[in-house]
């Protein structure tokens, strides 16, 4: 009786691991912003209430499901237009609007899962998505993220080239991280966007800018939906 009470609890074990290994989403992530991410205090403090109230934030996962629906390999775009300086701690940027551009790929469940995703990782950010567009999207970290050398593209609304932050490109001396990443990260790193652009419709804004210490690159594992089996 105890060798057989022993292999039902391992076999309860070795089905928990699973469906906690079938539960995280995971993959690579990129954002940027119309502000300095990393700059000293007194640059970063003259852009408040100016500037800084347009993100990009673009996830690749590279495996996982919502709803029991498969993310393998998808990508997902979320452009947040702020009511002022996102990450500033003095003042809520609060109402945003967002726009969500999904992987043209995507089955029409698929794309609805991936919007689901982005509200649970942006939260209140993206919590009111005003337009929904399909388009192909590339996330490219040219081999090693820790180059931080990066590509983003959706479709010709969004685009973003990146490269590592240089000690010519401080602006005043003393640069350090001024606002953390917009999601929970697993590994996040600064880096300078060499031109980032945004032409869509829906959020009233648009961007297109050079030459900003403005950019973070990172992976993620979030928790899915625990499935639950008879």
């Amino acid at each position: 009786m105890k060798s057989i009470r022993l292999a039902g609890l391992a076999a309860l074990v070795s089905a928990l691991t699973v469906g906690a290994a079938a539960s995280t989403i995971n993959g690579t992530y990129i954002e940027s912003r119309n502000a300095e991410i990393y700059a000293s205090h007194c640059f970063a403090n003259s852009e408040v209430g100016i500037t800084g109230d347009l993100a990009v934030m673009a996830w690749n996962i590279e495996s996982g499901r919502r709803n029991g629906v498969s993310l393998d390999g998808l990508n997902v775009v979320a452009v947040v237009k702020a009511s002022a300086t996102i990450g500033n701690p003095f003042a809520s940027p609060l109402p945003a609007k967002a726009m969500a551009i999904v992987d043209e790929r995507a089955s029409a469940e698929q794309r609805e899962a991936l919007v689901a995703f982005v509200q649970e990782q942006a939260g209140e950010l993206a919590a009111d998505i005003v337009r929904t567009e399909a388009a192909p999207i590339t996330l490219d970290f040219h081999g090693n993220m820790h180059d931080k050398i990066a590509t983003l593209q959706a479709g010709d609304i969004v685009a973003l080239e990146t490269r590592e932050i240089r000690g010519t490109d401080s602006l005043c001396h003393l640069d350090d991280i001024y606002y953390t990443p917009l999601v929970d990260l697993d590994h996040a790193m600064p880096a300078f966007a060499v031109e980032q652009s945004f032409r869509g419709d829906g959020l009233g804004h648009r961007m297109h800018e050079y030459r900003r210490s403005s950019a973070y690159l990172g992976t993620f594992a979030v928790r899915g939906e625990q499935q639950v089996s008879d």
